[in-house]
């Protein structure tokens, strides 16, 4: 059991969480929303297109794709990996939203390298405007012909003799006339060959880390109009349509998958328990749910605004909101295992997409966002082995053997500040008005007969020597 410095700390500080929501209701004309993502395109003239599948919406879906080479010895191109990301709404508030994160890219032998790429588009249309983001798309350490570049949007890069790239290539649209709209595209790379190079001859284009939104808003709802009651005694009037018959109750379908019966074993060791102090979960893998089909994880019962701790020592991504979800993110580890955090409540500072963060780190609290509005706190915890991104989403193991053998740490770390929740999307539904336990002072070693000693009581110390972490102490869970 890992034993880390204690600071017995005092006065509650809490802080309100934004609370508001959006009707998620349909019109009577559905607004056209798509979404389409992918890593890697090679395309050759007179040659099938090479890369990494696309992934579209209408549909939410994340796919997580392993190594990618082309051809087979990543001459021409090669990745680490390949995460997407779709969701698009047509209802009363059309959203849409792609993302793409590539790692490790490198192209022709090293010509062209960078650390990760990370694109995203999202939009936004109601009835009355229509807008959309770009902005958020990022290339990591890019190396072009042994020279750094900074990245800037459609910046052109001259490549010797033999092409041009243009970094962060992007545009933008919207209709001059009827319903708002939005249509955007990011590609995070776009190499084009003036002559052959490489194995690849004139004419060829590789395109990486690429994410669309496009959407129209739909037509204003219909003002409603109150049903004509009828007079008692009166019969109906003839040719009018009998009251429609209650429909059923839609049961929970099977599950589309089976879910795997395996739990591969991940490295060898380093994990913790993922909820910090007193907690309770049972198998609940593979149980029937409607949203999803399956459940895909364990429920870890723990108290509002519990700390919420990285399972492993890895880098932070998805960091942000969805329904079923809520506030949730994802942790992928130094091995490539990914794992899921849902319902939260809010994040931590270092819950940030790309960040890094060590085994017992404070990434998030306990809460009931998204679909679990209204049941006991918890977190969803999934367990996603590197071996089955391959099978997307289904690509879960049941988390429980893992979770009983974890480390349950005693001390950890919680920052003073800075615990946040993102603005959700439009056409979610917000988390509920709560608070968060930042700071806890005992000043029952104030007395009333020294003024000063409040003050002191509650004065901020830290074994760091900086002030800015503070400690919370709890005895062994188990």
């Amino acid at each position: 059991m890992r034993k880390r410095v204690l600071i017995a700390l005092s006065f509650v500080l809490v802080i309100p969480l934004a609370a508001g929501s959006v009707g998620a209701g349909t019109s009577d004309r559905a607004a056209g929303s798509t979404a389409r993502a992918y890593g890697l395109q090679i395309l050759v003239p007179g040659e099938p297109s090479n890369g990494t599948p696309t992934l579209s919406a209408p549909q939410d879906a994340v796919q997580f794709g392993g190594a990618f080479a082309y051809p087979a010895d990543g001459t021409v191109a090669s990745a680490a990996s390949a995460t997407l990301s779709v969701s698009a709404d047509s209802g009363t508030i059309a959203t849409a939203t792609a993302s793409t994160e590539v790692t490790t890219l490198n192209l022709f032998n090293g010509e062209i390298t960078a650390d990760s790429v990370s694109v995203k588009a999202t939009g936004t249309a109601t009835p009355d405007k229509a807008s959309g983001d770009l902005s958020q798309s990022t290339l990591t350490n890019l190396v072009v012909l042994g020279q750094q570049v900074t990245a800037t949007p459609n910046l052109r890069v001259q490549l010797a003799d033999w092409g041009y790239a243009i970094v962060l290539e992007q545009t933008t649209s919207q209709p001059d006339s009827g319903p708002p709209g939005f249509h955007g595209f990011v590609t995070a790379l776009d190499v084009h060959l003036t002559a052959d190079h490489g194995g690849l001859t004139n004419g060829s284009e590789i395109l990486v880390g690429y994410a669309e939104a496009n959407l129209e808003a739909p037509k204003p709802p219909p003002i409603p109009v109150p049903p004509t009651k009828p007079v008692p005694g009166e019969r109906p009037v003839a040719g009018s349509a009998p009251p429609p018959e209650p429909k059923p109750t839609p049961e929970i379908p099977a599950p589309v998958k089976n879910p795997p019966n395996v739990t591969p074993k991940l490295t060898a060791g380093g994990y913790v328990f993922p909820v910090y102090g007193p907690s309770s979960f049972i198998d609940t893998f593979g149980a029937p749910r409607a949203d999803v089909s399956w459940h895909h994880g364990d429920d870890i019962f723990a108290p509002m605004g519990a700390p919420l701790l990285a399972c492993a020592s890895g880098t932070v991504f998805s960091v942000g909101w969805n329904k079923i979800g809520g506030l949730r993110l994802w942790i992928r580890d130094e091995q490539g295992n990914e794992f899921y955090y849902a319902h939260l409540s809010a994040f931590s500072p270092l819950a940030k997409n790309g960040a890094h963060v060590n085994a017992g780190d404070v990434v998030g609290f306990v809460g009931n966002t998204g679909d679990a509005e209204g049941t006991p706190f918890h977190l969803h915890f999934e367990v996603h082995p590197v071996g089955l991104l391959g099978m997307g989403y289904d690509g879960a193991v049941d988390p429980t053997s893992y979770l009983m053998a974890w480390e349950r740490l005693q001390d950890v770390p919680i920052t003073a500040a800075g615990a946040w929740a993102p603005t959700p999307a439009a056409g979610t539904t917000a988390p509920k008005p709560g608070a968060i336990l930042l700071q806890v002072s005992d000043i029952s070693t104030a007395s009333g007969l020294d003024p000063g000693s409040l003050q002191r009581a509650v004065a901020p110390v830290s074994a760091e020597g900086d002030g800015a972490l503070l400690r919370l102490s709890a005895a062994p869970t188990r």
